[in-house]
């Protein structure tokens, strides 16, 4: 009767505290300069399986969300964002993708920095 008892609660605090860690907060450097390129960057991360949550501040180019981890990972995130213009950390935007990025958008050019963000 112990043996089974104890059993029974290994199993049940093995299912629950697997269940706890599906969410998880993620923080990361995302290249970018306006309210555009904000709504560009949370669009395409919304978007991906898994993410609940998506913010990019264009002020600190910090992007934070909340994600399962079962369905979803960051490099999955950082490469979907590099595909609709944006570079981070490992992940580039391809060459053409980011050409086609509006003028203010364009944060590898150091002209842009100071272009008037807040009218877009």
């Amino acid at each position: 009767m112990k043996n089974t008892f104890l059993i029974l609660l290994t199993i049940l605090t093995v299912a629950f505290g697997h269940g706890q860690d599906k969410n998880k907060s993620v923080n990361f450097e995302i290249k970018g300069n306006c309210s555009m390129c904000k709504n560009r960057i949370e669009k395409a991360a919304i978007k991906i399986k898994g993410v609940k949550f998506a913010s990019w501040n264009s002020e600190t180019k910090e992007f934070h969300a909340i994600i399962d981890e079962h369905k979803s990972s960051i490099d999955a995130i950082k490469k979907e964002i590099a595909l609709v213009g944006h570079d981070s950390d490992g992940f580039t935007a391809p060459q053409k993708v980011y050409d086609s990025l509006p003028e203010c958008c364009k944060y590898r050019d150091p002209n842009t920095m100071h272009m008037d963000h807040g009218k877009h």
